[in-house]
């Protein structure tokens, strides 16, 4: 097996598969990323066992064959070398030589059986639509997700479909995010998967504000990407999500709206003097300003006035600094509508005029 290629011809599908090679592994193999070239395609994939991404380059070559090689000392070799390079690369034996101009690498190889792949996804369903749409999709909600919960089904973003909605979900039992789009999907029966978080990152990482189409594809124990030359697959997690509507207020009752970059600032300055493991403020709602009080074992304390106009009785309610502030970052409105009917209950965050988009933040005893 050999070919050559241009440099960044090469390096464009090695950067793209490269996220999901970990330093560590268990495998030594899953260090290496698999080589393939058939009918004038390029193959390059990289796994954890998790996650695969395959990247594919057209090539003038009759050549057929496949090789592993170790992932970033490729991809620091090609990266490194002058921009308009020519690359030759060859398998001899159980070696692989890199030549470019007067370079010359040579890497160890493992046998390419030995390399685990994805076997094809037998879709139940398959959506596509533009990449923009779904990336604002898990941008809204994928910083929610629990991180090494035991709850393990919480580790994930759920992405429901049905007929009317796409809809994504995150809790870690502590706050919620939800976002969904109403494309027209041909979709009979409702269905619910959950994407692991190295799923939802790499995702996030693929997808661009384009409106070139992506086919969502789902699986009974995977989903899948596919990208113009680029094809995601991640497993899913096994485990049933849970009602996530039962904890969403209800948007009605007592409104407090407020200037949302006023208030997220207020939030960054009251925090500086909270307790720093728990990051609690307390929340006073009056008719026209939202108090915000914060202090730690030390004994400092800070107070901050915003202008609000609130439409209910004076409550004060503690949250998390940390968990309100995401939620505001998330909303693109210049005003946010926040929901709270006593000092016990969950708040329901909204933008002013976007209600594709909803926040939950359960209180803290302060």
């Amino acid at each position: 097996m050999q070919f050559q290629i241009d440099r960044d011809e090469l390096l464009r599908p090695l950067q793209s598969v490269i996220g999901v090679v970990e330093r560590r592994q268990t495998l030594p193999v899953l260090s290496n990323v698999l080589l393939s070239l058939e009918d004038g395609k390029l193959s390059l994939t990289a796994t954890d066992l998790e996650v695969e991404l395959r990247a594919e380059v057209e090539l003038d070559s009759e050549e057929t064959g496949s090789v592993t090689v170790p992932a970033r000392k490729l991809m620091d070799i090609i990266r490194n070398l002058p921009e308009d390079s020519r690359v030759a690369i060859a398998r001899e034996a159980e070696r692989v030589s890199v030549k470019a101009g007067r370079s010359r690498f040579t890497l160890t190889t493992l046998p390419p059986d030995d390399f685990p792949t994805v076997d094809a996804v037998e879709a139940s369903h398959r959506v596509s639509l533009p990449q923009a749409q779904l990336r604002w999709l898990i941008e809204k909600s994928h910083f929610a997700m629990a991180l090494q919960d035991v709850r393990y089904y919480l580790n994930g973003l759920l992405l429901e479909l049905d007929p009317q909605r796409l809809r994504a979900v995150a809790t870690d039992g502590h706050r919620l995010a939800m976002s969904e789009l109403v494309p027209t999907l041909d979709i009979e029966a409702p269905t619910q998967v959950i994407v692991p978080r190295k799923g939802v990152q790499e995702m996030l990482r693929l997808l661009d504000n384009s409106e070139s189409e992506v086919e969502l594809v789902l699986g009974a124990g995977h989903v899948q990407l596919s990208l113009p030359d680029i094809r995601f697959t991640s497993k899913l997690i096994d485990g049933r999500f849970p009602d996530y509507q039962r904890v969403i207020p209800a948007e009605d009752g007592p409104c407090a709206v407020i200037d949302r970059e006023t208030l997220r600032k207020a939030l960054v300055r009251a925090s500086i003097l909270s307790n720093e493991k728990y990051r609690g403020v307390r929340f006073g709602f009056d008719a026209d300003q939202l108090q915000i009080q914060s202090n730690n074992p030390e004994q400092e304390e800070a107070v901050e006035e915003v202008p609000a106009a609130f439409d209910g009785e004076s409550v004060e309610i503690g949250f998390n600094a940390s968990y309100m502030m995401d939620a505001l970052a998330a909303i693109d409105d210049a005003t946010v509508h926040i929901y709270v009917r006593d000092g016990s209950s969950s708040a329901l965050v909204l933008g002013e005029k976007s209600r594709d988009a909803r926040y939950v933040v359960m209180p803290m005893r302060l």
